[in-house]
């Protein structure tokens, strides 16, 4: 008899479940700080993040500016394009666009958390960084490797973020949630619908 395996479809579910647990997280924290004044968490983290000098924060919000950004998302298109494999390019340009547009557009508005007359749930320019990241992580071959570097520029970033006073601890949460949400989410969409691997068995 034979058994069929559908590998990239069972792949395709595993990042549609992911991307909608972190699409979860992201409305569960809005719901939970946006409306109110930031709490204990946010107001430790502010603190403890401006005793740190203007010229090192300047430093550690750099992964996040879109003169660094931008650049990468081409030179990641340009490598995937090299290789011919067009998914992954349109990945890699759409996945950042697609959660920069809907988190301006559409979660900020929602949430209505203000700092210093901005909107700032979630934190736009996490997203920015997360998402791109996230395509990094969803490309390369050495998963764990991209994961841990991103882990450090994400958690770099956020100090600088805070100690300048664009964002609370907080706004930076859910855009580490959301970003991957909607990378993932058009990872599944572009995967194969179906690919038999008949075994052996």
């Amino acid at each position: 008899m034979n058994v069929t395996r559908l590998r990239p479809v069972t792949a395709r579910r595993t990042l549609a479940l992911f991307a909608a647990l972190c699409a979860l997280a992201t409305v569960v924290l809005g719901l939970l700080v946006a409306p109110y004044a930031p709490g204990t968490v946010d107001r430790w983290a502010e603190r403890s993040a401006s005793t740190l000098s203007p010229g090192l924060l300047n430093t550690l919000v750099l992964p996040t500016e879109p003169y660094v950004l931008i650049p990468a998302v081409v030179v990641i298109a340009g490598i995937c394009l090299y290789r011919r494999n067009r998914l992954d390019a349109l990945l890699a340009v759409a996945g950042p666009f697609v959660a920069i547009a809907l988190n301006s557009w559409v979660l900020k508005p929602a949430f209505d958390r203000w700092k210093g007359g901005t909107l700032v749930y979630p934190s736009g320019h996490t997203v920015s960084l997360v998402a791109v990241l996230a395509v990094v992580v969803l490309l390369i071959r050495f998963k764990a490797v991209a994961v841990a570097v991103g882990a450090v520029l994400v958690c770099c970033a956020a100090v600088g973020m805070i100690g300048l006073g664009y964002h609370y601890l907080t706004d930076i949460a859910g855009g580490v949630c959301f970003a991957p949400a909607v990378v993932t989410a058009m990872r599944a969409a572009l995967s194969p619908r179906r690919a038999r691997e008949p075994s052996t068995g």
